[in-house]
């Protein structure tokens, strides 16, 4: 493949996750997306093809009437908490299709305080399914993450290594929404949701919006100083058998997540493996969850995550570090914009330029990981 079929990142924008009730979700995703084409150095006028994201803030299409009404191809995705890379695939297989040398992904939402109120129905399930309490998925992550400790002999305080760990990462991050650190025993002692996980090992639904401009090669590098390859960018859904979220009954033996099949799809057609990653986004809904896609991706093996953060290899300065940014425990989850926000914060990392603390070294490989209901995951390799 020659650089002119290549995609790269040349400009991103985010607007900070948290709680803001003065902005609405488009206004929020307005501002992300002018950020972005500042940070290109184009106009709204030089894009050929978006695609935008939101699950429950409005059609992201109507930005237009924002943004102009340039007659853009414009696509609307909503694909759980893989919205944000479904955003990015859909620019990105445009680009390279010839549609257009210049495009632009956004996502972004504005949830409601209090647990995500998701409906059975829609998810093909009957009402039984939610009159027992089996929509909430704290109750699913939990007993997934029992049952994982169990079979690995991980222990409850890894868990609060991992949120800890992310609090630490987002109090220096400027776009994090929680920026006061935890000890990993604050953690570990809060108020018990659903065991083995505590409130300080959950993320909050929140608010938030980013963009991406991705450019063909034969305009990225000049565009940017730095542009950010899209190695590859894979999506799986579940396979038969496999436990996922929202699933209403668990085969005996062995499965296999979508997250291996989107991992390992991503590594392959990147021509890297798990051990060249510098710098990794992973889904951390909750810290059980990170615990889990670590191994599932390739990064580590079963059962030896407690002893790869206790050594702090995940933090910032170690072999792997992981969400830099404090991820979704520390940022919350607006369900449109989070996976956008992984890309954000490894292209500015591969740059140089991370708002937080900046991984050491000059970094030239980054990762991205999203997984949501009822069991879909998007991996993307990116490099400079």
């Amino acid at each position: 493949m020659s650089r002119t079929d290549d995609v790269y990142v040349v400009g991103c924008g985010m607007r900070p996750f948290g709680r803001d009730e003065n902005v609405t979700g488009m206004d929020m995703a307005e501002r992300a997306v002018r950020e972005a084409l500042a940070d290109a150095g184009v106009s709204w006028e030089d894009i050929g093809y978006a695609a935008g994201g939101s699950d429950v803030s409005g059609k992201p299409d109507t930005l237009v009437g924002r943004l102009g009404l340039t007659g853009v191809p414009f696509v609307n995705v909503q694909n759980g908490c893989a919205t944000g890379a479904s955003t990015v695939l859909a620019v990105a297989s445009a680009l390279r299709a010839g549609e257009a040398s210049l495009g632009l992904a956004v996502g972004f939402d504005k949830h409601e305080r209090g647990a995500f109120n998701v409906s059975a129905a829609r998810y093909g399930l009957g009402d039984w399914y939610a009159e027992t309490g089996l929509m909430l998925t704290t109750q699913f992550f939990a007993l997934k993450t029992q049952r994982y400790l169990h079979e690995h002999g991980i222990s409850q305080r890894a868990l609060a290594m991992v949120a800890a760990r992310a609090f630490r990462n987002g109090s220096h991050h400027p776009l994090a929404w929680r920026r006061e650190p935890l000890t990993e025993q604050e953690i570990l002692d809060s108020a018990e949701v659903s065991p083995p996980l505590t409130q300080y090992m959950f993320c909050s639904p929140g608010q938030g919006a980013a963009a991406l401009v991705l450019a063909r090669g034969d305009r990225a590098f000049d565009l940017c100083e730095r542009p950010v390859r899209l190695a590859s960018l894979a999506f799986r859904t579940r396979r038969f058998g496999s436990f996922e979220v929202f699933a209403p009954w668990l085969p005996p033996g062995p499965h296999r997540s979508p997250s291996v099949d989107a991992a390992e799809a991503a590594f392959r057609t990147a021509g890297v493996g798990p051990a060249d990653v510098r710098v990794a986004q992973l889904q951390d809904t909750d810290s059980g969850s990170e615990l889990i896609h670590l191994a599932e991706t390739g990064l580590c093996g079963h059962g030896e995550q407690e002893e790869l953060l206790a050594g702090g290899d995940t933090d910032p300065s170690g072999r792997i570090p992981v969400n830099t940014d404090g991820g979704c425990l520390a940022g919350g989850e607006p369900v449109g914009a989070s996976g956008l926000r992984q890309f954000h914060e490894v292209v500015r990392q591969l740059q140089g330029r991370a708002p937080g603390v900046q991984v050491p070294g000059a970094p030239r490989v980054g990762f991205t990981h999203v997984y949501g209901a009822p069991g879909i995951s998007a991996c993307s390799v990116l490099t400079v």
